[in-house]
Order: C-alpha cells, then sequence, then structure tokens
C-alpha cells in the first residue's frame, strides 16, 4: 500500500503552517510599501523592493522588514527615482484629459474610453517593470516588450488593478493593504513568463 506523503512540518513558533506565510509575507509586504510610497517618488521602487521580496518568500525564504529594506535600498537608483518623478507627471496629464472630456468636447464618448484605456495599460506595464528581476529591475522597455508577448499575464493583471481600484473606492480602509496583493500579482505573474521569455 503506497504511503501518503506527510503534511509539510511547522517550523517552532509558527501557528497556521507554511500555506499561512505567503498570505502574511504579501500583507507586511503591502504595509511596508505603502508607508514607503507616501513621498510618491519612491513608489517605483517599494513596489519593485516589494516583488523582489515576494519572489524571495515564493523560493522558500522569509520576508523581513530588514530583508524589504535591503531590496529598496538596492532599487532606489537614479531610474527608480526618475520614474517616481515621472508618475505624478503622468498622473497630472491624465487628470487635465479627464476635465477635458467631462467639459463635453465633440467626440468625449471616444476619448473617455482612450483614457481609460490608456490608464490601466500604463499602470500594468508599470506594475510589470517593478516585478522583473536583475538585470531588468525598473526597464521600461523589458516591461513593455513581456507585456506584449504575454498578453494572458497582461489580462490577469488588469484584472488585479480593476479589483485592487474598486477595493480602494468601495473599502477605502483596506487601502494600505492593496499595495501587497498588486506586487504578488505582478511578481506571480512575472515568474510563470519567465521561461517563455527566457526562450
Amino acid at each position: 500500500m503506497p504511503r501518503l506523503p506527510s503534511a509539510p512540518r511547522r517550523e517552532p513558533g509558527e501557528l497556521f503552517g507554511p500555506g499561512f506565510t505567503l498570505f502574511a509575507d504579501m500583507l507586511l509586504v503591502g504595509l511596508l510599501t505603502a508607508v514607503v510610497s507616501l513621498p510618491v517618488v519612491t513608489l517605483p521602487a517599494a513596489f519593485a523592493a516589494a516583488s523582489a521580496s515576494l519572489r524571495r518568500s515564493a523560493e522558500g525564504g522569509h520576508v523581513t522588514a530588514g530583508a524589504y529594506f535591503g531590496h529598496l535600498r538596492a532599487r532606489l537608483s537614479a531610474r527608480g527615482l526618475a520614474a517616481g518623478l515621472a508618475l505624478p507627471v503622468v498622473v497630472v496629464v491624465l487628470l487635465v484629459d479627464a476635465a477635458l472630456v467631462r467639459a463635453g468636447l465633440p467626440g468625449a464618448g471616444v476619448m473617455a474610453s482612450a483614457l481609460a484605456l490608456l490608464a490601466l495599460g500604463g499602470a500594468v506595464v508599470g506594475l510589470r517593470a517593478t516585478a522583473l528581476a536583475e538585470p531588468y529591475a525598473l526597464s521600461a522597455r523589458e516591461a513593455l516588450r513581456r507585456t506584449a508577448g504575454d498578453p494572458r499575464g497582461a489580462l490577469l493583471l488588469a484584472c488585479a488593478v480593476l479589483l485592487a481600484a474598486l477595493l480602494a473606492w468601495s473599502i477605502p480602509m483596506l487601502i494600505p493593504l492593496l499595495p501587497g496583493p498588486l506586487a504578488f500579482a505582478a511578481t506571480a505573474v512575472d515568474l510563470r513568463s519567465a521561461p517563455e521569455s527566457r526562450s
């Protein structure tokens, strides 16, 4: 009679078993990312550090605040800060365009749809860029290439962004936790498409 595989053993002091560890890591990383993202210019580096931490957790490592801040220091480069400075500019342009659409100009309906798709696409590419491992960390070109080459992953990330926006609108108290699931979704999409991108 074949023996059933034994259940994974718990570490000393581990209450919920290893299946719960990734969820707890995601919540911790989400809170740290929300705090670090407050200056706005650090948002890309914060999400990249979150993705690196969750990648390490998925490979069996442990996520700690110290490890997160180590990843953050490594990603607070000129590229990361430039992306952080460009983010408010993009948001202002989108807000101005949205105000023009609401003004009732001809073709406002088409422009509103195009603007929504553009914002969603930018969020997907931005999340892909933050989930890239070295040596492509925060590379917009590589993120665009992987997004175009993996439409299913792009659709999954678009759904994650829309769900996060819906949760932020309906339950604002969840906003500090939302960076964790978004970084987790971006990391999972990148990990599942990594073998395809290497071939």
